[in-house]
């Protein structure tokens, strides 16, 4: 082996032949908060299987004669914001100072839903649902389409770049004046370079066809699918980070039918079929403990045992 093959090992370069891709705008802001969640949260993970038997026939009972379009994200996201009405904890921003071991808990005012989506071209970034706990499911179901139908006329890139400059300033106010540098300096020279600022800075402004820089950050709490990827998807999401400053994530997979044993009327062992939702709950253990969440599981037990609470929605 030669010197600069020997270096090249060393530095983990990409080999002959590798390809390169450098991030672009939607990496960058989330490797950002991904990054620091990974860094700064000490994460508490629970699974939690749902049994959706009765919650499922209801939806679609309901789905076929509420009179508009209703997906089963939207009333999952109802279902989540239910039950943080009754944990409050769960839907908050944390700030802590790990020199001083000071922190402040900020329990927001309204339920601001992340909900990641996927573009045709197979980028991911969350679309925020403002408000959520003021809404009846139709008005939910209403915002959640038009930010669908408004996500088509939008240049993501520009909006992500107000996105960058915003979270850039805040790093500068917040005293961090080596990372502002670094991250103003590499977004417009180098071979990391994302755009010249006229090209991206977010002109066509509030006339409400666009997304808005507002619907495109963190919220105050994420709501993430993972079922529609793959039809056949066999399994539960066991760990994923929070969307920093955020104290809250609510993973869901694959609907799916589940053989269980029971005894019947006879007193005899028989087997059944039902429908099971798992669901990973992630929340950020600085709160408090488990018991800070135990109130939304119950709430969603309480749900899911009585669906038909949803056409009071």
């Amino acid at each position: 082996m030669d010197f600069k093959k020997f270096i090249n090992g060393a530095l983990g370069r990409p080999e002959k032949g590798d390809t390169v891709k450098h991030f672009g705008l939607r990496e960058r802001v989330s490797g950002y908060i991904l990054t620091k969640a990974q860094q700064n949260v000490p994460t508490c993970g629970y699974n939690y299987e749902a049994d959706l038997t009765k919650f499922w026939e209801e939806f679609q009972s309901f789905k076929a004669s509420c009179g508009y379009h209703i997906s089963f994200n939207t009333i999952m996201m109802k279902v989540l914001v239910e039950g943080l009405k009754v944990a409050p904890k769960l839907n908050a921003h944390i700030k802590y100072n790990s020199t001083s071991s000071c922190g402040t808990i900020v329990l927001k005012k309204h339920i601001d839903v992340a909900m990641p989506v996927i573009l045709e071209n197979g980028d991911t970034f969350p679309l925020k649902v403002n408000a959520a706990e003021e809404k009846t499911l139709q008005e939910l179901s209403s915002q959640i389409d038009d930010l669908f139908e408004r996500l088509k006329e939008t240049d993501i890139d520009k909006v992500m770049f107000e996105v960058i400059a915003q979270r850039t300033v805040g790093l500068m106010l917040s005293g961090a004046v080596i990372p502002t540098i670094a991250q103003t300096v590499t977004g417009y020279v180098g071979k990391h370079k994302v755009a010249k600022v006229k090209d991206h800075f977010h002109r066509n402004a509030r006339d409400g066809s666009i997304l808005l820089m507002e619907e495109l950050n963190e919220g105050s709490v994420c709501l993430t699918n993972w079922g529609p990827l793959y039809e056949g998807l066999n399994g539960n999401v066991t760990y994923t980070p929070l969307l920093f400053p955020q104290t809250f994530l609510m993973a869901m997979g694959s609907v799916r039918d589940t053989e269980y044993a029971f005894r019947n009327e006879k007193g005899e062992v028989d087997l059944g079929t039902k429908k099971v939702l798992p669901i990973t709950l992630m929340f950020d253990h600085r709160i408090g403990g488990f018991n800070d969440a135990m109130p939304f599981i119950k709430k969603l037990d309480e749900i899911f045992q009585n669906p038909e609470i949803m056409r009071t929605w």
